[in-house]
């Protein structure tokens, strides 16, 4: 690959997920300091993330692979985006907010898939060149965290400023913005599809991939796929107005901790998954997720904050060692056939229908353990999570049954 079309690439990629880290992790607390946003009204809003995975393929699956070149839909996304995004920082109310903000994420979500198609269109060998341009989204995501901490809501002794909490959004339309406009001038990605061939719409959303369920080890992974992604729907909700709740000086920096994490455990990930085999590798993936859960439960801005922090750290082996070895095994059980369906299917399954589920639970648990004095009871909260990964990891122990994986792993791409 030419070097300029990887410094390119390398800047969208960085980009993309710097709008997504810009306002994503900080929304709650938001919507809580700036629009008083009950937890249920939280949890509303970031299942607009699942609503948009859930129309993602169709905006793919119809458009973008039959009509337009993909770095011009991803423009045209992105300035709209920017539009809502400034919308967004404009609302007064939460009744303003949520229509702006499900609007934003149905457009977003989409371009996830479509970044990764510029990239791979211009590849000769995707296995080798694609980690070093992906790694650029980790790095915009930890950029928009460490932004947000030091230039939009921290005053000079490190005590929140809540006036500043929706400049997020500000920075994030205007970070849009210059996306959608640099989306221009990436190469050239033409539709492969041909525009007049039927679609189906069990191809778009992975429908082919069920047969997989008659598997019974498969069928018990997508179950605990699907479940597991409720304790992760009270980490993207709840982690940042907790942190911020119980005086933690600077919850969004401390937060990329865990993006740092996930990119070391990535690396990590296929020497632990020959050495120890599938199913201990998912073992630890769920027991990392009750861990966490406990330690955020029993952990202070005091002398408990190094149990927080050792909570925000896992992050890494929480995400990559369940949902990128998930993504390695459903890989391999659906063979050549169904890769694309079976991909499709799972990602419908976790980021739509089980973080749909998973931030009303969360959202509903959070108001619940309200206090009298507008402080929540956060060691009963984070029990629930906890709790529901420990059944989890007792659905999977007793009822997967470890196997041979039908061909040898590759670690792929995997948007977190």
């Amino acid at each position: 690959m030419h070097s300029g079309t990887r410094a390119q690439l390398s800047f969208m990629m960085f980009l993309e997920f710097f709008v997504w880290g810009s306002w994503y992790v900080t929304m709650g607390t938001f919507l809580v300091a700036n629009l008083g946003a009950s937890y249920t009204q939280i949890g509303a809003a970031f299942s607009t993330q699942s609503f948009g995975a859930i129309i993602a393929p169709f905006i793919i699956g119809l458009i973008a692979d039959r009509y337009f070149n993909a770095e011009k839909i991803l423009g045209f996304l992105h300035l709209i985006g920017a539009v809502l995004l400034y919308l967004c920082y404009q609302a007064k109310s939460f009744d303003l907010f949520y229509p702006f903000i499900f609007g934003y994420m149905v457009l977003y979500m989409p371009t996830l898939a479509l970044v990764n198609s510029v990239s791979f269109r211009q590849m000769k060998d995707p296995e080798k060149e694609f980690s070093p341009i992906r790694v650029w989204g980790t790095i915009g995501w930890i950029a928009a965290g460490l932004s947000i901490s030091y230039v939009f809501m921290w005053d000079e002794v490190g005590n929140m400023s809540n006036g500043f909490l929706k400049n997020t959004f500000l920075m994030a339309s205007i970070s849009s913005l210059i996306l959608g406009l640099f989306s221009f001038t990436l190469p050239k990605t033409p539709p492969r599809a041909n525009k007049n061939e039927k679609v189906k719409i069990g191809d778009l959303i992975g429908l082919d991939a069920l047969k997989l369920l008659k598997d019974k080890n498969y069928a018990i992974f997508f179950l605990s796929s699907i479940l597991i992604c409720i304790p992760l729907a009270f980490y993207y909700q709840n982690a940042n107005p907790f942190l911020a709740e119980i005086g933690v000086s600077d919850p969004t920096g401390k937060m990329t901790i865990g993006q740092v994490s996930e990119a070391f455990f990535l690396l990590f990930l296929p020497f632990f998954f020959k050495k120890f085999g599938f199913k201990m590798t998912m073992l630890v993936g769920m027991l990392a997720w009750v861990v966490r859960y406990a330690l955020f439960s029993i952990g202070d801005a005091g002398g408990g904050l190094y149990l927080l922090i050792i909570g925000i750290a896992l992050h890494g082996i929480c995400y990559d060692f369940f949902f990128v070895s998930g993504q390695i095994y459903t890989d391999s059980k659906a063979g050549e056939k169904f890769q694309s369906s079976a991909q499709g299917l799972i990602t419908l399954a976790t980021y739509g229908f089980g973080m749909l589920i998973g931030f009303a639970v969360a959202g509903q648990v959070t108001d619940l353990y309200l206090n009298a004095d507008g402080t929540h009871d956060w060691k009963s909260i984070w029990m629930i999570p906890s709790g529901i990964a420990i059944l989890v990891v007792l659905i999977f122990l007793i009822f997967f049954k470890n196997e041979t994986m039908n061909k040898k792993p590759e670690i792929k791409p995997f948007e977190s």
